[in-house]
């Protein structure tokens, strides 16, 4: 799950107190051992459209296998296991309970690691588009954590920055701040058969999504993420975009 470690001690303290409260539960009668809670009554749905690139090779094997491709690495050619990944999202239509989602705008950078075959990553960080109002943050904070079951070693909701997004059959660009920030350019690629029919892979899972439009194989010209000490580029590698759709009632 999209989890933020620095809570470990937090939930420390609440253990004991679960503990009590469920102890007091069990001397009640049945009826009232079940407290629904507002997660639970809240419904949801999501369907929006990513572009995305990361630094392994065109096709990203970590579709295929518990560990990202290994790049080599120093003045020994030492070799490093990491995926390091941008993606932009354009939510196209959902909501969180009232509050309507079409047409937000976030953007998710960080790095796999060298083996997230046991459900954890490196790192990630999260960037909403200024126009995104609070109610939606929560929201989407939210739905993350079904759509990414995976637990990162530091993630952390970093500053607003504004977002770009525009994408066609032909490339796909998605720009944070100008692209200072960060920054995805994506083309058609010139092995297709068409050059004017997406290159399509239908049959792949893709994280938690129980529906997707396939992935739209687009190999990058640069993704990049230039903030902080984790900053990373890479340029030829792997990019695709991809609609998905999820809802509370899949989960």
């Amino acid at each position: 799950m999209f989890t933020v470690t620095g809570r470990n001690s937090i939930v420390a303290l609440f253990i004991p107190l679960l503990l009590v409260f469920s102890a007091f539960l069990l001397e009640k009668p049945a009826e009232a051992a079940v407290i629904p809670s507002d997660e639970e009554a809240t419904a949801w749905s999501l369907n929006a459209t990513a572009i995305e690139a990361c630094t392994c090779p065109m096709f990203c094997q970590c579709y295929f296998n518990p560990e990202p491709a290994a790049h080599g690495h120093g003045e020994h050619g030492d070799e490093e296991l990491f995926c390091r990944f941008n993606m932009a999202w354009k939510v196209n239509s959902g909501h969180y309970g009232d509050t309507d989602l079409e047409g937000v705008l976030f953007w998710i950078a960080g790095d796999l690691g060298d083996h997230f075959g046991d459900g954890t990553g490196d790192w990630a960080v999260l960037h909403f588009d200024p126009s995104v109002t609070e109610a939606q943050r929560e929201g989407l904070v939210q739905i993350l954590g079904p759509l990414f079951p995976i637990e990162y070693g530091s993630f952390e909701i970093k500053e607003d920055e504004p977002i770009e997004w525009r994408a066609d059959t032909q490339e796909a660009v998605a720009l944070l701040r100008d692209g200072d920030a960060a920054e995805m350019h994506l083309i058609h690629p010139p092995t297709a058969m068409s050059g004017e029919e997406e290159a399509l892979d239908t049959n792949v899972q893709y994280w938690g999504a129980p529906r997707h439009d396939g992935f739209v194989l687009m190999p990058n010209e640069v993704q990049a993420y230039r903030l902080g000490d984790k900053a990373f580029e890479s340029n030829g590698t792997n990019g695709f975009m991809i609609t998905v759709d999820i809802n509370s009632g899949d989960v």
